[in-house]
């Protein structure tokens, strides 16, 4: 069954239970309000920077915007873009593309205008629905997609000339469900590949792939239905909406957070009782940071309900999972690993019963297969470093309209190769070593830069660190790590030259950069901005 059948149920089962809120904590800051501004005896009180929808809303809400689309022609096949922060007409739109057959293509809210040009023709988008962010963007492009598409305004206030309004029209369409036959065989999304070495590549899944990561989430964090997630990434990503997939499962509540400050984080789950979070590696280390500089204070939460916090999109430094136990022993924690063309996150996780392997990415998921292989795709032994490949329900049917790339990450036997170099240890814990194309050969060594991030996350003045290679007329590349410290820390080169004796001399970085370490919005490090920025200032410095 497709996935729109979970928002059905439970608009029949769970109709008047809160489905989704959204807050946003800027604007209750920049109105200088607070909490005691409004009526809260309600069940749910109209608060400017709080929304809320019930099960049976989203569904109409859905509803109503496959009926909008149907009007306008969108049919079965047909692919429609979304281009929104995270709010609460995200979901209901998307939902409501997938209801009618049509294909939801979410683009990424930072794209330049450029950028949502190609992906607009790369995936022969129909309809694209925007909002006010993006009025800038998309009006020094509107003369070139227009022609043939139509381009939707959601937001409020005056409607771009180029577009038309989505409010406006929208709740004049039927509530009730279009009736259109979907599939778990039938095509469901198109999503972009983060694109950090150039224009991205266009990800399709079918409906069976997106019922599978929410089985997966559900298995792997056991939601109920009385669980409520918050959810902080973007939704344009697989991530973020894939793990919302396990409250989707089982009818359970889940709250959109906008803005990602420790304050704004403790106070969504003491407010909204929280019960599962999902960080990316900055916000954790934030939330750390503010602890211990004890600006803010955990008594003045209500937190004990609290009970899993998650990360995924990228190596979880071991010392970060231990000093946040310090301050948070009873929670469970489990990190996840996947990519987009595995639909997001699950293909190996660690385990909430795992904690005694933290520094693993984990095991196989539920209903995936690994192996890690060499250049030939051959199985290593147990021990040895190789390409990471996953197999699996979840595995994308193509790079839309490239073979090419395609051939070169899925074989016949829908293996995908991840590009991610890892090893699995003699308990069957796989431990992700770096991505193999930012693998540094020096002197002809092989250096992982997870491993020396890893070390030098353990100094308690380094908040963020990215080791890449430079070139070096010698050695070829040298390690050079590009670190950012914590407030209120000092750290020298010396000190890290001298933290640093404990590491074998030829991992050992060659050149130290303090400075901060750039991530895109799913939390990974920018390395080829990295790499592009310090081989322009100085393309064969040598510190030897």
């Amino acid at each position: 069954m497709p996935i729109t059948s979970y928002l059905e149920q439970n608009a029949l089962k769970y109709a008047n239970d809160t489905a989704l809120v959204e807050l946003n904590p800027e604007i209750r800051d920049t109105q200088r309000m607070t909490w005691k501004d409004f009526d809260l005896s309600q069940p749910e009180p109209y608060m400017p920077y709080r929304r809320a929808i019930s099960w049976h809303i989203f569904n109409e809400k859905a509803n109503r915007c496959a009926h909008y689309l149907i009007e306008r022609g969108i049919r079965k096949g047909d692919k429609v873009g979304i281009l929104l922060m995270n709010c609460l007409e995200w979901l209901p739109i998307y939902f409501g593309i997938l209801k009618i057959g049509a294909l939801a293509v979410p683009l990424n809210f930072r794209y330049a205008a450029d950028e949502i040009e190609y992906c607009i023709n790369l995936a022969d988008i129909s309809v694209l629905l925007f909002g006010p962010k993006f009025i800038g963007r998309i009006e020094t492009i509107s003369d070139k997609i227009r022609s043939h598409r139509l381009l939707i305004y959601v937001g409020e206030g005056n409607t771009p000339t180029f577009s038309e309004n989505y409010f406006m029209s929208v709740m004049n369409y039927s509530s009730s469900n279009p009736q259109i036959e979907v599939t778990d065989d039938d095509e469901a999304a198109i999503y972009f590949s983060s694109g950090t070495t150039g224009f991205p590549k266009a990800i399709l899944h079918k409906h069976r792939a997106l019922m599978h990561s929410a089985a997966t989430e559900q298995n792997h964090h056991k939601q109920t239905h009385e669980d409520t997630f918050l959810c902080i990434p973007p939704l344009y990503h697989t991530g973020a909406k894939m793990h919302w997939f396990g409250s989707l499962m089982t009818g359970g509540k889940a709250v959109l957070l906008r803005g990602t400050k420790p304050e704004f984080i403790l106070k969504a789950v003491s407010d909204e009782k929280c019960t599962i979070v999902w960080l990316l590696v900055p916000w954790a280390q934030d939330i750390l940071d503010c602890l211990d500089r004890k600006e803010l204070n955990l008594e003045s939460y209500e937190l004990k309900q609290w009970r899993l916090m998650h990360i995924g999109a990228q190596p979880v430094p071991k010392k970060l999972i231990e000093d946040w136990k310090k301050y948070f022993p009873h929670h469970e924690y489990d990190t996840n690993y996947g990519l987009s063309e595995s639909i997001g996150p699950g293909c190996v996780h660690l385990g909430i019963e795992n904690s005694a392997h933290i520094g693993a990415i984990g095991i196989p998921g539920f209903g995936w297969k690994v192996r890690i292989v060499d250049e030939n795709r051959k199985d290593v032994p147990q021990g040895s470093v190789g390409e990471l490949a996953v197999n699996g329900p979840g595995v994308m049917v193509c790079y839309f309209k490239n073979p090419k790339a395609t051939n070169e990450v899925l074989d016949a036997e829908g293996w995908l190769y991840t590009g991610d170099m890892a090893m699995i240890d003699k308990d069957g814990f796989i431990y992700l070593v770096d991505r193999k194309k930012d693998v540094i050969i020096t002197g002809g060594e092989n250096i992982y830069p997870v491993q020396i991030e890893d070390f030098l996350h353990k100094m308690d003045a380094i908040k963020d660190v990215a080791v890449i290679g430079l070139a070096d007329k010698r050695l070829g590349e040298i390690a050079t790590a590009i670190i950012e410290i914590k407030k209120g820390h000092t750290c020298t080169e010396e000190d890290v030259q001298n933290f640093c004796l404990e590491l074998p001399k030829y991992k050992r970085p060659r050149k130290i950069i303090f400075a901060s370490v750039p991530r895109n919005a799913t939390g990974k490090i920018e390395k080829p901005k990295l790499r592009e920025q310090y081989r322009t200032e100085n393309p064969f410095a040598t510190m030897l």
